[in-house]
């Protein structure tokens, strides 16, 4: 099976972050049967026997991403195939698209849950769309200078770290990766 690894405040190559080989070979080197880095922001799909083994996986590539690295970033792990459904599922379909900056699907750990999470953020910047067992769905509009941030509204009300990739983003790593995932 593949599961993605979204890792929060990475920036591949940069200071306190490994580069794309280094990132991968965490992975593969730990037990994955195939890993592949997607884009430069910590984004990860690889192949797991279980979501048991996945998990192990996982354990392991931070321990050795630490040692090599420095990185110990939060990190929250998925199915392709529950990615695969979400975006199947058209959740930005029928929103008015006039003023949004951009779509974006925030993840966070499933076994919490937001306390008053608010439908936007105070200023209006960010709007949540959906919210699921483990995934912040939401529209965010430039406000001034800058847009709103899905992660600071959803760590504000969990307490706990979250990250949040752009809604095409995961669009593009489905597309990618999906097919294949059904061939494994």
């Amino acid at each position: 099976m593949r599961y993605v690894a979204f890792f929060r405040n990475v920036n591949l190559g940069q200071k306190g972050c490994p580069n794309k080989t280094g990132f991968e070979a965490a992975f593969t080197g730990c037990g994955a049967k195939w890993a592949q880095s997607f884009l430069t922001n910590g984004t990860l799909v690889f192949v797991a026997p279980s979501d048991a083994a996945a998990r192990r996986i996982l354990r392991a590539a931070r321990a050795s991403l630490a040692a090599s690295c420095g990185l110990e970033e939060p990190v929250f792990l998925r199915r392709l195939e529950q990615m695969a459904r979400l975006v199947a599922d058209d959740p930005f379909a029928k929103v008015d698209r006039r003023g949004v900056y951009r779509f974006c699907v925030s993840f966070f750990d499933g076994k919490v849950t937001p306390r008053g999470l608010p439908r936007s953020s105070n200023r209006g910047d960010v709007e949540v769309v959906r919210l699921t067992g483990g995934e912040l769905l939401s529209i965010v509009r430039k406000i001034g200078s800058g847009p709103g941030s899905p992660t600071l509204l959803l760590e504000q009300s969990l307490g706990r770290p979250a990250t949040t990739r752009v809604w095409n983003t995961l669009v593009r790593l489905v597309a990618r990766h999906h097919q294949a995932s059904c061939e494994d």
